[in-house]
């Protein structure tokens, strides 16, 4: 057990940095991702390869994000998040530079052609499916149970933050004389990087965030010089220092309803928020086609297209803030996990119907069928922190363990499900009766998901000794004997 702090001691505030350093690799993780919509069109032209075709590339990364999620987790909870981190980070930069490179000309042919950015787009999604696992392993070791849910909000919020604005950030970067490596108009100007030139920017991004890391981040307030007595006292008050190397208890793991619940609930927000990510800026475009003939209709369509992941980020917030807030004034972990995930896939789930009833009943509405969508986006967003925090409260030591066990199924079988799903009704049903069915389809879902929410117990963890069912929190931290 931790000292107590010394009275006339202050705390340093350590962990806030270390928490502005993970905010910033939620930001690139999610730049990086958004980066490849962005460079879509370009890429397509300049491989001469369809729409269909790059839908590979997409399933290739998801895959391989779902795929390495629990390995990367296992490195994390053994290794700690400090190289994992550095080794993942450093790993996806250099195959988002290499995608800079495909379609490039060499000895006449093409040096890196469709199938090489396939491979490429696998070996990146293998490099991210590492950081928000750690990222919770991080978490799990520099900030008490009252404020992890309030951290956590703060990761997914910075993320949805720059998944939205990456979009803009590469029409400045592509379409503004801003200096450096030049893309010539057709009188020769220079307009702004090329879409290569914007890769390999986004990977160096990436390489200097790792050198910046190496020096601040330590895997636990007690290897920091810069964290005083009463800093430690803070994060660590009741918790048991787990002695010697993590074992995670693959057997406890596999046999927990818990857990399963857990990733079944995140199967739920992959399948429904996908929708966002890959078909929203293609449905708003073929839908309200008319907008783009009017004076910087494309502009708006494309800020609608990512509102709601900007808007979102503020239900990542309010939903780790209120969760963390209903557990102190309560002492009720599980009501305080369970309450603001149900809320937000019940309201999730009434904003696609929603959005379904403007389509039928006003079709050429833009502005308040991408309403009910921007408000799905913040209802969703909602459970993200308490999700997340779930992971911590049950997973403990094998945090990133379990992050990467919720994170593999939901994109396993969430995120390539839409992608297979959702790109088949939209084929065979195009327009409008594609859209009601996919979103009636989301809406049930998420209706399902907050049955979910029931099954899920932040009180039993995955060993140790379960929590009363409600206490004050201070004493509802870690007080079990970690087993192997």
């Amino acid at each position: 057990m931790t000292a107590a702090p010394v009275p006339d001691q202050a705390p340093t505030r350590t962990r806030y940095w270390v928490l502005f350093l993970l905010c910033l690799l939620a930001m690139i993780t999610y730049m990086d991702r958004a980066a490849n919509g962005s460079a879509k069109k370009a890429i397509m032209e300049d491989l001469g390869v369809g729409e269909e075709d790059f839908f590979w590339v997409l399933i290739a990364f998801q895959l391989a994000y779902a795929m390495f999620e629990i390995p990367s987790g296992w490195l994390g909870d053994t290794r700690g998040p400090r190289s994992t981190l550095l080794r993942v980070v450093l790993w996806w930069s250099l195959f988002v530079g290499l995608t800079g490179f495909v379609g490039t000309s060499y000895l006449g042919g093409v040096y890196l052609g469709f199938t090489a950015l396939i491979v490429i787009q696998f070996f990146f999604g293998v490099g991210e499916a590492g950081a928000f696992p750690n990222i919770a392993k991080a978490l799990y070791n520099w900030f008490p149970a009252a404020d992890r849910g309030f951290a956590k909000s703060i990761i997914w919020m910075s993320a949805r933050f720059m998944g939205g604005l990456t979009p803009l950030v590469w029409v400045v970067l592509t379409d503004w004389k801003i200096g450096g490596i030049h893309k010539p108009d057709a009188d020769g100007v220079a307009t702004g990087l090329s879409w290569r030139g914007a890769m390999w920017l986004f990977a160096s991004v990436a390489a200097v965030w790792c050198f910046v890391f190496y020096f601040v981040f330590r895997n636990k307030p007690s290897e920091h010089p810069l964290v005083n007595e009463a800093e430690r006292a803070e994060i660590d008050a009741g918790r048991i220092e787990t002695k010697g190397p993590v074992q995670v208890p693959w057997g406890k793991l596999i046999r927990s309803r818990n857990l399963w619940a857990i990733c079944f609930m995140y199967v739920v927000t992959n399948f429904c928020w996908y929708f966002l990510m890959y078909f929203l800026p293609r449905t708003l475009q073929t839908e309200f086609k008319k907008w783009t003939e009017e004076p910087n209709g494309r502009i708006l369509l494309a800020l609608l297209a990512g509102c709601p992941l900007l808007i979102g980020m503020f239900g990542c917030l309010l939903g780790g803030t209120l969760s963390d807030r209903y557990i102190r004034r309560t002492g009720d972990r599980k009501w305080g996990r369970r309450l603001f995930g149900m809320i937000g896939y019940g309201g999730a789930g009434l904003c696609y119907f929603a959005a379904a009833g403007v389509k039928l009943a006003d079709p050429d509405n833009l502005f308040l069928f991408a309403f009910f969508l921007v408000l799905m986006g913040f209802m969703n967003d909602l459970i993200m922190a308490p999700a997340w925090a779930v992971c911590q409260d049950i997973g403990r030591d094998y945090a990133a363990t379990v992050s990467g066990a919720m994170n593999m199924f939901g994109n396993l079988v969430g995120a390539v499900s839409t992608l297979l799903i959702t790109g088949l009704l939209m084929k065979k049903y195009p327009g409008t009766q594609g859209i009601l069915i996919c979103f009636t389809m989301y809406g049930v879902v998420y209706f399902l998901g907050v049955g979910l929410w029931l099954l899920i117990d932040p009180t039993k963890p995955i060993a140790g000794d379960s929590e009363p069912a409600s206490r004050p929190v201070q004493a509802t931290e870690e007080s079990e004997t970690v087993t192997g």
